[in-house]
């Protein structure tokens, strides 16, 4: 068969020591991203009661602007998915190894200056904040079609699919972090200043919410070289680069392979050319149009609901009482409380939801952990929705929380993990980070939408906000039946998707298909037998 002999080695390695490497290098990066992703949810209150107080209302805690506060959370969705297509394209181009370090001092870089500001007024912070969450944002977004595609790459095909999601659940340590760091800075802050009456912000609270944001920058700093040491992969290298003894010579730097057959290594420079569409021809279109359509699809829908959840959790549980009213409490504490409720969710749902999709996806497969997702994700959203009333009520709080966690677990264990790993195998080599970097851009459209949507719809018509400049919205027990049905589209959406489990990436994009005919050429001439 023409497949390429470093591939197949590849596909048949044990699991080694680099394998491992890989994973917490390449996981370190969505460490990084989900930290600076979700940390902010924890301080735009705080920002909104440092620069927006308004001393004619004591007993009103100031709010940010309703478009400031849409460009704050949304601002680095953005930039992520601008990311997501410039550097899925590039990784395709340039090779994935020359990519992946840009992203990181990307990352490194806007991390600390989004802690920093020109000018002390609110207008020049808050333009500062956004201008460099945006870059940020673009940083992280090349970090998702680069790290899936670079470690489905180098895995074997019966344990590939538990490498890339081990990738993606380094992101539950990093909102994990996000919430201890912010509980640490604000406690520490808390036992060193007066902590000033209820309702009010002591000048020292202008430090937390830099300090917070400016810690992304120590892992991506601490990942950087070690990057840089990564060879490139040997399926992009044989594949689009069509140096097959470098392949073979980079993997063997890093892994112990077995070559099973020499004989192929005539023809296997050869196999790289038999792909001459492009991704906008009509031939890719009908091999692989309806696959993209399916995991652009599915994780348009999935974040439509993922991020509303992680970006506005805060104000779903003031909004039944689990964090006290603002105005019962300094801005500090009210930090703290913040980071510990999210805290806890990510502690006992999210970060569980991730490892137990990386112990079952090669056992169960992708698409059934996908649909099993949003399923669940839907059952319980609507079981929040529909009674939302019961669980307002003092006594069933804990009950809408426990209904809450569930979400996060499902999504995790579920859509979150899977429309990660998918795109990431079932591409051909020369498409596959730019593929990987459409579904993911998809993906970050829908954030944005919930984003911003959530954040006008969920107002009530007697909210405080709406005092504030807020339109007056529908409320969060609608909004809680909008993001039922997102996650019910994303069920359904999952149906175009193909199951890549115990299959080799060769097999799932037709290059093995291609590369024997070549090889069959080569040993009969271009009239071969069939």
């Amino acid at each position: 068969m023409g497949q390429l002999h470093v591939l197949k080695a590849l596909d048949v390695a044990k699991t080694q020591l680099y394998h491992f490497t890989a994973i917490v290098i390449a996981g370190m990066g969505f460490f990084t991203d989900a930290y600076d992703l979700f940390s902010v949810s924890v301080v735009t209150k705080l920002l909104g009661r440092i620069y927006y107080e308004d001393g004619s209302k004591p007993d009103h805690p100031g709010l940010l602007p309703p478009h400031v506060n849409a460009a704050v959370n949304g601002v680095a969705l953005c930039g992520t998915l601008a990311g997501n297509l410039f550097f899925g394209w590039l990784g395709d181009r340039m090779g994935r190894k020359k990519v992946y370090g840009i992203t990181l001092i990307l990352m490194f870089a806007c991390s600390i200056f989004s802690g920093l500001s020109f000018g002390k007024s609110a207008k020049a912070v808050m333009a500062t904040l956004c201008f460099f969450r945006f870059w940020l944002g673009f940083g992280i977004g090349g970090d998702y079609p680069l790290s899936a595609t670079i470690m489905s790459e180098y895995a074997n095909k019966k344990t590939r699919g538990a490498f890339i999601a081990a990738v993606f659940a380094m992101q539950g340590l990093g909102i994990l972090a996000g919430g201890i760091v912010s509980i640490i800075v604000s406690a520490a802050f808390m036992n060193s200043y007066e902590r000033g009456p209820a309702g009010k912000t002591v000048p020292q609270a202008d430090y937390v919410w830099r300090i917070i944001l400016m810690f992304g920058a120590v892992p991506a700093a601490l990942t950087y070289y070690w990057r840089m040491r990564m060879p490139e992969t040997a399926r992009y290298t044989a594949l689009v680069v069509k140096n097959v003894k470098q392949a073979e010579a980079d993997m063997l730097r890093v892994l112990h392979l077995k070559f099973e057959n020499e004989q192929d290594k005539n023809v296997a420079l050869d196999t790289a050319t038999s792909f001459s569409y492009g991704i906008l021809s009509r031939e890719f279109a009908k091999r692989h149009g309806a696959h993209l359509l399916g995991t652009a699809s599915s994780w348009f829908f999935l974040d439509i609901a993922f991020y509303s959840q992680n970006l506005f959790q805060k104000d779903i549980f003031s909004a039944i009482g689990w964090i006290p009213a603002a105005n019962t409490m300094n801005a500090i504490e009210e930090v703290f409380r913040i980071a510990r409720a999210q805290t806890l969710i990510a502690l006992c749902a999210t970060i569980p939801g991730y490892w137990f999709a990386v112990a079952s996806i090669d056992v169960i497969g992708r698409v059934t952990i996908q649909l099993m997702g949003f399923f669940f994700m839907t059952l319980f959203m609507f079981s929040l929705a529909i009674p939302y009333n019961h669980w307002t009520q003092r006594d069933h709080r804990i009950g809408f929380v426990v209904l809450y966690a569930f979400t996060f677990f499902f999504a995790n264990f579920g859509p979150n993990t899977t429309t990660f790993v998918i795109p990431a195998e079932i591409f051909p080599a020369r498409f596959r980070s730019t593929c990987h970097g459409i579904s993911a851009a998809a993906g970050k459209a829908g954030a944005i939408v919930g984003a911003f949507g959530f954040l006008y719809a969920a107002q009530s018509k007697d909210h405080k906000e709406v005092e504030q400049g807020y339109p007056p919205g529908f409320g969060i027990k609608n909004a809680l039946i909008v993001l039922g049905v997102s996650n019910a589209l994303g069920f359904l959406s999952t149906f175009l998707v193909p199951e890549s489990k115990g299959r080799s990436l060769e097999e799932m994009s037709g290059e093995a298909e291609q590369g024997h005919d070549l090889a069959r050429e080569s040993r009969y001439g271009r009239n071969f037998p069939v």
